[in-house]
């Protein structure tokens, strides 16, 4: 995304030429690239600050995709041989249409997690800061459509309510006030209040009498809240239409997929986390030189206890700014959205609930990457031999990924000695026994996770069954078992990487497997050890 700020700014340079040749024919392209001249100005005067800002990656991805493709029509009306063949040989790696649907995603992802009204997204304003990066009456209407589209009625309804107070206020807009109240007033009536959705079927009939749709709609709800009435056994008198305007709480949230999905969000947030006085007392800091390994005796790393039971370690000087470029660097051309292994097929498939772009990188890429694993294993003092390649990922606007374990789950040992909130979290995930089968290297002992840029809002590592929050510095590491030295999983470490708000998140990861680790993790007497 960074470069293409550039490429479109190339492009604005091109369409001014186009204006030099035909600018009397042209007078609609000129605004056009009036107006796209200073947001390249601006975004391109700080290409990293400006992306850091999700309102203004959502509406830089929507231009691409949507407004310079609304040009190049007009432009085809009075072709340019150069400005098109400059527009055509860009296009291709511009965003698409799934590309915006996923940045106007991103932002109700944030929004729920993080807890921000649309005013406030709309506004700019975001917790700890302040920006000119802001939504108008279409960008709100766009992005409660394409809730709408996805049969997301909760966020269709904030961000339609959002348009539509924003063009009461007098804002200039393209979409019209009657669009607005059939969408919003559909998504109210499918979140379940009819009072307010016939009071703004009333006000769309009122605007547009003949609307399509209005009348057979506006008959079609009164007909169901009269039903409803002499349905009760205690016959009440009609509820009006709440004069609350609509905001977030108005409506609840639907339920999904994730049990602890209150838990982690909070996390996220800053809310619940369970360090106490007295767990802090038993965390440490010290020097460790890796079981006095010839590497670390002359410069021994600086560890620090994040948590006790399970232990997480974070490493400072992990890495290098240079070692950070370099594998970035290595990374950026290989980039691909990263994928999740699907429990029934065992193959690898992109997933709603992981958001993030991710490369492979091994010791043949170059000496940083072998430097790497070297200082890995003698950290750690586990073999790297075994291990997955250097996987490095980056987390853009609302980058996410949700909580999930590492580890592949094995079918529950009904020997295992385990309590009862233990015995419920073993039965309420899947199993996937098969998950590292092909790999003939065990299952994924280790997680060792450097952490290759810092970040102003969000992104922090969370574990919901312990509450801990971890969050991103760059430079260092941190590390965990996911596996007691019987190898039964330990499934206190499943995590998950929380939305990015602001800014971009660069992580690097090594995921260690059990084989090779025989003498160096032996089994110890009991199961959760």
């Amino acid at each position: 995304m960074t470069d293409l700020l550039y490429t479109e700014k190339e492009l604005v340079h091109s369409l001014r030429e186009y204006i030099k040749a035909e600018e009397s024919k042209l007078a609609e392209v000129k605004s056009w690239a009036k107006k796209l001249d200073d947001q390249t100005r601006v975004s391109t005067s700080d290409p990293e600050g400006y992306l850091a800002h999700p309102v203004n990656a959502y509406k830089f991805m929507k231009r691409l995709n949507t407004e310079w493709s609304q040009l190049e029509s007009l432009v085809l009306q009075n072709p340019s041989d150069g400005f098109i063949s400059n527009m055509t040989a860009h296009r291709q790696y511009f965003p698409d249409q799934d590309d915006e649907t996923g940045a106007a995603k991103a932002l109700m992802r944030l929004q729920d997690t993080y807890r921000l009204d649309s005013e406030a997204f709309s506004k700019g304003k975001l917790p700890g800061m302040h920006s000119n990066a802001m939504l108008s009456v279409d960008d709100c209407f766009d992005m409660g459509k394409t809730a709408y589209n996805d049969a997301d009625y909760y966020h269709a309804v904030l961000w339609l309510q959002q348009s539509l107070k924003q063009l009461d206020a007098g804002e200039e807009v393209v979409v019209s006030k009657a669009d607005i109240l059939d969408y919003l007033s559909y998504s109210v009536y499918q979140m379940g209040d009819l009072p307010r959705a016939i009071e703004l079927t009333r006000r769309l009939v009122a605007i547009d009498p003949s609307h399509q749709r209005a009348g057979g709609n506006l008959r079609y709800f009164e007909r169901l809240l009269l039903k409803e009435q002499n349905e009760e056994e205690e016959k009440k008198p009609a509820q009006p239409a709440s004069e609350e305007p609509i905001q977030l709480g108005t409506y609840n949230r639907p339920k999904d997929h994730l049990p602890e999905r209150e838990i982690y969000e909070a996390l996220c947030r800053g809310e619940g986390i369970k360090m106490t006085e007295a767990k802090r007392s038993r965390l440490f800091c010290r020097y460790h030189d890796g079981r006095r390994n010839p590497r670390l005796l002359l410069k021994p790393m600086k560890e620090e206890d994040e948590w006790d039971s399970p232990h997480i370690v974070r490493y400072q000087e992990a890495l290098s700014d240079y070692e950070i470029e370099k594998i970035k660097e290595m990374a950026k051309p290989r980039l691909a959205r990263a994928t999740v292994r699907d429990p029934k097929t065992g193959m690898l498939t992109t997933a709603n609930y992981r958001v993030s772009k991710s490369a492979w990188l091994e010791e043949e890429d170059g000496p940083v990457i072998a430097r790497v694993n070297q200082r890995i294993q003698d950290i750690t003092g586990l073999s790297v031999d075994t291990a997955e390649l250097l996987q490095v990922a980056n987390y853009g606007v609302g980058g996410q990924y949700e909580p999930h374990f590492d580890f592949s789950r094995r079918p529950f040992d009904s020997n295992l000695k385990v309590d009862g909130n233990r015995l419920a979290t073993f039965l309420n995930y899947k199993d996937e026994p098969d998950a590292f089968k092909r790999l003939g290297t065990g299952n994924r002992v280790a997680t060792f996770l450097n952490y290759m840029s810092d970040v102003e809002a969000g992104g922090a590592t969370v574990f919901p069954d312990f509450g801990a929050v971890i969050r991103p510095k760059k430079g260092t590491a941190v590390f965990w078992y996911n596996l007691f030295k019987s190898g039964e999983g330990d499934y206190r470490t499943r995590h998950a990487a929380c939305p990015v708000l602001v800014g971009s998140k660069w992580v690097s990861n090594k995921w260690i497997h059990e084989r090779g680790q025989e003498f160096r993790r032996p089994c110890g007497l009991t199961e959760v050890d």
